[in-house]
């Protein structure tokens, strides 16, 4: 007998994915350049070059044996210090190299955390919107997924939902700023008043609530944003971290987790993490590119980019009748979709070449993830075809 939960998992693919696999199958009836593909969280922007002339000079310079070799199971001793210098000197908050656990990527970082942290029924509280697979690495870890409704009006957090949600079965929140569906920032304020509200449940109930913090989008904010270091906050805040989006390196899947001294128990929250890194299978992360990570840490690629198609998408939308909170950060945005059923209003885009995914998977109906990690001129031209959906709707 197999287990039905992991067949299910492998047979059915995300909205996402195949809205990506539909794109390519229209770009090839049609042109790729009649496809306006939104579907996707893949960065258009290249890395930037010290990117691969690092790899390349750490081919050229270092022993071929020790460069592929296994590190050790946590990351390269060199490797943590490096990014725990950058951590401590950007944040000014003190970490070490042994705070540090590197991981393929935030995905394996938040599968160690929460399957360390969580026994079977221990609950995770997630806001909406949120990321779908969250959800998947809940119930992975054996947990129970709670979800707090979204704040359409700002993509705050509702604190009234929030603070009844919590109960003895808590163990941990996961906090996603910037925001993937969304592109909101959770302010000061905000961040404030979640850490007063877990240190006063975790004194109610006599044991700790971790935050898990989920920022791999964390240099993607615009205007000059302030995104929150939420460890400076809330003591037991563990971040998962990775380059895909800040370097443009979503094929390499490098990340790491920091489990900061101030952690309840850090010795043992960070056991716990690498035991189930163990577990996983997600030991001695790859080891050139722990290396080009850490020596290009404080560098980010071109995100003026993601902000120029920001502007020109929030604009053009919004002149067209459609509703936008105007995202902080990322490279998505979250209208409103003109009818109550996104799920039929995204498929009807797909009638003008707009592949954008239903909100419904986001845990947020009537609103649609546009992704706009695009060419600018690809988001110049798809304007046309989102007046050609909104007129759709207004000659109904």
């Amino acid at each position: 007998m197999l287990n039905e939960r992991m067949v299910g998992l492998g047979t059915q693919r995300s909205v996402i994915r195949e809205l990506f696999e539909f794109g390519k199958q229209r770009a090839a009836e049609v042109g790729a350049e009649n496809v306006f593909d939104f579907s996707i969280g893949n960065p258009s922007v290249p890395s930037p070059a010290e990117v691969n002339e690092t790899a390349e000079r750490l081919i050229k310079e270092m022993d071929p044996v020790v460069l592929h070799a296994y590190t050790s199971a946590q990351g390269d001793a060199g490797v943590r210090q490096m990014i725990a210098d950058s951590i401590t000197k950007r944040f000014d908050f003190k970490v070490g190299p042994d705070n540090l656990y590197m991981t393929v990527g935030a995905a394996a970082g938040l599968c160690c955390c929460l399957n360390g942290l969580c026994n079977p029924g221990d609950e995770v509280i997630v806001f909406a919107p949120y990321f779908p697979e969250y959800k998947v690495f809940i119930e992975g870890a054996g947990a129970v997924m709670k979800l707090i409704p979204a704040d359409i009006e700002a993509f705050q957090i509702d604190f009234d939902a929030f603070e009844a949600a919590i109960n003895e079965k808590t163990k941990a929140v996961i906090v996603n700023s910037p925001n993937n569906p969304s592109g909101c920032v959770y302010s000061e304020e905000t961040i404030q008043k979640l850490a007063e509200v877990l240190n006063k449940k975790a004194a109610e109930y006599g044991q700790p609530i971790y935050v898990i913090a989920d920022e791999p989008y964390r240099e993607i904010a615009f205007d000059g944003t302030f995104v929150p270091y939420l460890p400076k906050y809330y003591n037991n805040t563990l971040v998962c971290y990775s380059w895909s989006k800040s370097l443009s390196l979503p094929g390499e899947r490098m990340g790491y987790i920091v489990v900061p001294d101030q952690v309840e128990n850090q010795n043992l929250v960070y056991a716990a993490c690498a035991g189930a890194g163990r577990s996983l299978g997600y030991v001695s992360a790859p080891s050139l590119f722990q290396r080009v990570c850490a020596e290009c840490c404080d560098l980010t690629s071109d995100i003026s980019i993601y902000e120029t198609n920001r502007n020109l998408l929030v604009n053009g939308l919004r002149e067209m009748g459609y509703h936008v909170v105007e995202p902080g950060g990322t490279f998505y945005m979250f209208p409103r979709t003109l009818i109550e059923d996104d799920i039929a209003f995204c498929e009807k885009a797909k009638d003008f070449n707009l592949l954008i995914v239903p909100g419904t998977g986001f845990g947020c109906p009537g609103h649609t993830r546009i992704s706009y990690c695009v060419p600018t001129e690809v988001a110049e031209r798809s304007l046309e075809a989102f007046k050609k959906l909104a007129d759709y709707y207004k000659n109904k």
